[in-house]
C-alpha cells in the first residue's frame, strides 16, 4: 500500500509544479481519454445524462445522510442549494411544457430533496449554518444568467418564456456551485461527506458534458443545427465545458486526498 501512497505522491507533485497552461493541457488530455472511453463502453449516450442526474441524486443522498447522522450542516452552502432549486425549477418546468420524458421524473426527485435539505438548513440547523463563510452574492450569477438567457436563447418553435427559460436554467446550471466553491475557499478544510457531494457533482458535471460532446460527434455535428441557429448551440456546449471545469481542480485533489487514505480533504491556497 506505501509504495502506491508513494508514486501518488510523486505524481500529485509533479503535477503541482507544472504551469498553468501545462495543467490545463493536461486536464484536456484526460478529458479527451475519458470521452473516447466513455465513446467506445456506453453506446446510447443519452444514458450518460440519465446517469449524470442519477449521480448528481446520490450527491444530495449523502448530503441528506450528513445532515440526519451528524445534525449539522457546517461547510453547506444554503446559496448553492437555493440556485440547484431555482435551475432544476425551471427546468422542470421547461420538461412539463416542451417535453415530458424520464429525465423529468429524475429532476422532479433531485428537486424534491433539494427542497428538504433548504428546509433543513433554514429551519432545523440554522445554528450550525455558517452565514459568514456562505457570502457569494447570488445577484452575481442570477442577473447575467437571466440577461445571457435573454439575449441568446433556443431558436425553436416553442413559446418566447419557454426558450427563455431553457436557457436560464442552462446557464444557471453551469455556475451554481460557486457559492458551495466559495464556502470551501473560506473554511480550506471540506468534511468527508461535503467532500462526497462536491465530487459527485463534478462527476455528473462531466457525464453530462460528455452526452452533449459524444451526441454532436455521432451525429457529425446536426445535432447543433437541430438545437437552433445563432450563438445558442456553442452557448450549451460552452456551458458544459465551464461546469466540468469549475469542479476540475476539487476533484483532482478529492481523488488524491481519498487515495492517500485522508478523510478531511485539506484544500491548498488558490484552490476553487
Amino acid at each position: 500500500m506505501r509504495p502506491s501512497r508513494n508514486l501518488i505522491h510523486i505524481v500529485s507533485s509533479w503535477v503541482r509544479r507544472q504551469p498553468p497552461k501545462a495543467k490545463a493541457f493536461l486536464a484536456v488530455v484526460l478529458g479527451m481519454v475519458a470521452l473516447a472511453v466513455l465513446r467506445s463502453v456506453v453506446h446510447d449516450h443519452d444514458n450518460l445524462f440519465v446517469a449524470a442526474e442519477a449521480v448528481h441524486s446520490i450527491g444530495i443522498s449523502v448530503l441528506i445522510y450528513k445532515l440526519m447522522k451528524e445534525r449539522t450542516c457546517a461547510g453547506i452552502s444554503l446559496k448553492s442549494q437555493e440556485l440547484t432549486a431555482i435551475f432544476l425549477a425551471a427546468r422542470l418546468y421547461c420538461s412539463f411544457v416542451m417535453e415530458y420524458d424520464i429525465h423529468t421524473i429524475l429532476d422532479l426527485a433531485t428537486l424534491a430533496t433539494t427542497l428538504w435539505v433548504i428546509y433543513m438548513i433554514r429551519f432545523k440547523l440554522k445554528s450550525s449554518y455558517m452565514a459568514d463563510k456562505d457570502n457569494f452574492a447570488l445577484y452575481y450569477v442570477l442577473a447575467p444568467c437571466a440577461i445571457l438567457a435573454l439575449l441568446v436563447h433556443p431558436s425553436t418553435s416553442h413559446h418566447f418564456v419557454n426558450r427563455v427559460f431553457w436557457a436560464f436554467c442552462v446557464y444557471l446550471e453551469a455556475v451554481s456551485v460557486l457559492p458551495q466553491l466559495r464556502v470551501m475557499q473560506n473554511t480550506k478544510i471540506v468534511e468527508p461527506f461535503t467532500a462526497h457531494y462536491v465530487f459527485a457533482l463534478g462527476i455528473a458535471r462531466f457525464l453530462s458534458c460528455a452526452h452533449w460532446v459524444l451526441q454532436v460527434l455521432d451525429s457529425r455535428g446536426h445535432l447543433l443545427v437541430a438545437l437552433g441557429y445563432g450563438l445558442w448551440p456553442s452557448m450549451v456546449l460552452i456551458s458544459e465545458v465551464v461546469q466540468t471545469f469549475i469542479l476540475a481542480d476539487f476533484c483532482y485533489y478529492y481523488v488524491k486526498s481519498v487515495l492517500g487514505g485522508q478523510l478531511v480533504l485539506r484544500l491548498p491556497s488558490g484552490v476553487v
